[in-house]
């Protein structure tokens, strides 16, 4: 996934109800926290290892954190917690179809990915926007796209 995180961060809230506020907010933030590994990844290991092989995108590690934090929080923390995590999980789903995620972490850091996206182009997200894939992303942003727009604004 390039750029459709959010809108599927958007498309989570809706999902579950939500429109707007803070639960809006944690859904937006979790579908993209994931990838905030880009920073490390980039300044400080210089691309020596796939940004999917951190903490971040291992699925296991969110379970953990949820089954330690969300039974201490409150109501409100709680439901902000779980919309939060409903989006690094869909974050993680979407980057499962073409990047791979360590889904049996920490049994095993293998990363599963559903589909190959070949290297055809000189730039690796060139080769991402022109595989037949990339209509995941489009769909997506369509989803988000149609659940903004016909939105029931307050009066």
């Amino acid at each position: 996934m390039l750029i459709a995180h959010l809108p599927a961060g958007y498309v989570t809230a809706r999902a579950s109800g939500v429109t707007k506020g803070p639960l809006l907010w944690a859904a937006l933030i979790g579908s993209v926290f994931p990838d905030f590994d880009m920073i490390w990844f980039l300044f400080v290991d210089h691309g020596a290892i796939h940004h999917h092989k951190y903490w971040v995108h291992a699925p296991g590690f969110w379970l953990i954190l949820a089954a330690l934090i969300l039974p201490w929080l409150g109501k409100p923390a709680r439901n902000a917690g779980l919309i939060f995590l409903a989006a690094v999980l869909v974050h993680i789903v979407l980057d499962t179809h073409a990047g791979g995620i360590m889904w049996f972490w920490p049994l095993s850091d293998h990363l599963y990915t559903l589909i190959i996206v070949p290297a055809t182009q000189a730039n690796w997200v060139l080769s991402f926007i022109l595989h037949w894939t990339f209509i995941i992303e489009l769909a997506v942003i369509a989803i988000a796209a149609v659940l903004f727009f016909n939105r029931k604004t307050a009066p």
